[in-house]
């Protein structure tokens, strides 16, 4: 059985963990306050953990290496999409401590687990709603940074239409994860990653 100092060190060993504030971050935020109960003996374990309903918390490796990917800035406003039990969220306000978090979760349950654990750190900065991301168009909302933590079969176009101009989305397609940058012309570009294994987006 692993410790959390452990596993950060197996996560910059490997190379994935390479910014200090998302290292931090990692140091910060409990991996074992997002995992059922049956599983907190392996929270600290590199692969992914059932949450309930299908759905699982992500790799440690995943989550670090989407968060590097993303860039996120302390201002940023930030779409975190299949939060489940909150620990991407809770990750991501942390690293925006003066921007905002709304993390989405389709499955009611997942939904309230997810805010039960994001009150274990009180961010006054983050919420988690009950909503569909794939059909969220958050009216006039535009976010920075749009996070996605399951699969879809392509690029969701309504979630680059509430991406701001220079804004970044990392999301799995398929077995990949994909870097959206949108331009200011509103052209994107992407970089693939292959190599991955999601739950899908519901």
């Amino acid at each position: 059985m692993n410790t959390k100092e452990q596993l950060i060190r197996h996560l910059e060993e490997t190379k994935v963990l390479q910014t200090l504030g998302i290292k931090k971050t990692f140091e910060k935020i409990d991996r074992v306050d997002f995992v059922n109960t049956n599983y907190k003996n392996e929270a600290y374990e590199d692969y992914p953990l059932p949450i309930g309903f299908g759905q699982t918390i992500s790799q440690p490796t995943t989550v670090a290496f989407m968060l590097e990917l993303i860039d996120l800035k302390p201002d940023h406003k930030v779409l975190d999409i299949g939060s489940g039990s909150g620990y991407t969220t809770a990750l991501i306000a942390h690293l925006v401590p003066n921007g905002e978090v709304l993390g989405l979760e389709i499955i009611p349950e997942l939904a309230r687990m997810g805010k039960n654990n994001l009150k274990k750190y009180g961010f006054p900065n983050a919420e988690i709603k009950c909503k569909d991301g794939r059909l969220f168009v958050g009216e006039k909302e535009k976010f920075d940074r749009i996070l996605v933590n399951a699969t879809a079969e392509e690029i969701p176009k309504n979630l680059v239409k509430i991406l701001k101009p220079r804004g970044v989305m990392v999301i799995p397609i398929r077995q990949s994860v994909f870097r959206i940058h949108k331009k200011e012309s509103d052209k994107v570009e992407f970089t693939e990653y292959p190599g991955f294994a999601f739950v899908k987006l519901k």
